[in-house]
């Protein structure tokens, strides 16, 4: 059974700790940049997310540390989550693939408009 699609804030957040662990204040900064300014994450937002992240076993604790008397955690993609982005990364390049192709928008010389060569 195909799992379903993840949320935009859900893979943007596997996407954002998927090279490196980050701490959340990191996680939301990389949330937008990736997003190019689209999506902010409020801290509750985050925070809650981060913590059904972990339950559902996506992400991990990486690191833990008392920072001015407040935990400090940094976080890491976990195996089923690099499985679980992987898989999605992959269906959405399916996806824009098709896009593409039927808006008809690969060039001549078979390179599509993003500058890759169009496979028959």
């Amino acid at each position: 059974m195909t799992e379903q699609p993840l949320r935009e804030p859900t893979l943007l957040i596997l996407t954002a700790i998927a090279d490196a662990p980050r701490h959340g204040y990191a996680i939301a900064q990389e949330v937008e940049k990736i997003s190019e300014g689209r999506t902010k994450m409020r801290t509750g937002t985050l925070y809650g997310a981060l913590e059904r992240l972990l339950e559902q076993e996506l992400i991990a604790v990486h690191e833990e540390e008392v920072v001015d008397g407040r935990r400090r955690r940094s976080y890491a993609l976990a195996p089923r989550g690099r499985q679980v982005l992987t898989a999605e990364a992959a269906r959405i390049a399916r996806t824009a693939e098709e896009a593409t192709r039927r808006l008809g928008l690969g060039a001549p010389g078979g390179r599509d408009g993003f500058g890759s060569a169009v496979t028959a």
